[in-house]
């Protein structure tokens, strides 16, 4: 028999919020197994979503008086996993771009181009994140932490096969995914115009 995992009631939450520690530690307790699944399901991996729910619950912890309605306590909770799995994937972008670009390049950089290589970087986290869990992995593990195939295939318990097909999809998503926001930001670039 699986055991039914409850948010804690709005009581319980209320206490939290007014400062009852005991109330506060229950509440982050009894949050854990549902914080968790929410990481394992939008996070690229079982560690980045470990990472991902302990920060969640250290928000929690520290800023549970932000919370508004107490009864939102679920929603609020799958926005900052949802938010630092997407961190997660601009810190990792972010990284392999540091490495790729040239040290002098990067001291002659202007501001500007710093805010733009900025804003790509979050679009691409933004595409990225928004990919299916089983593309997400794939395409993370392989393109941005660069990981032979076959470690891909094996951490995944895919065939090489299966792991190059679901990365093919994943690329052509991805491609699919920020067409679509180049589109959308520039309107003279094949976008129908609406009069």
């Amino acid at each position: 028999m699986t055991r039914r995992f409850r948010w804690p009631d709005e009581r319980l939450i209320k206490a939290a919020q007014d400062g009852d520690v005991a109330s506060l530690t229950t509440v982050v307790l009894e949050s854990q197994p549902h914080v968790r699944k929410f990481a394992l399901s939008l996070c690229a991996s079982p560690q980045d979503a470990e990472d991902a729910a302990q920060e969640a619950l250290i928000i929690l912890y520290r800023k549970i008086g932000t919370l508004r309605a107490t009864g939102a306590l679920g929603s609020w909770m799958f926005r900052i996993v949802r938010n630092e799995c997407l961190r997660q994937v601009r810190l990792l972008f972010s990284r392999s771009d540091e490495v790729a670009a040239e040290p002098e390049a990067c001291a002659e950089q202007s501001a500007e181009e710093a805010v733009l290589r900025r804003l790509e970087v979050e679009r691409i986290a933004a595409a990225v994140g928004a990919l299916p869990r089983d593309q997400r992995q794939v395409l993370i593990m392989r393109d941005v932490q660069g990981l032979p195939g076959s470690a891909v295939a094996r951490s995944l318990g895919l065939s090489n096969a299966a792991m190059k097909s679901r990365l093919h999809r994943a690329r052509a998503a991805l491609r699919h995914a920020l067409a679509l926001t180049d589109r959308a930001a520039d309107p003279s670039a094949g976008g129908e115009s609406r009069a």
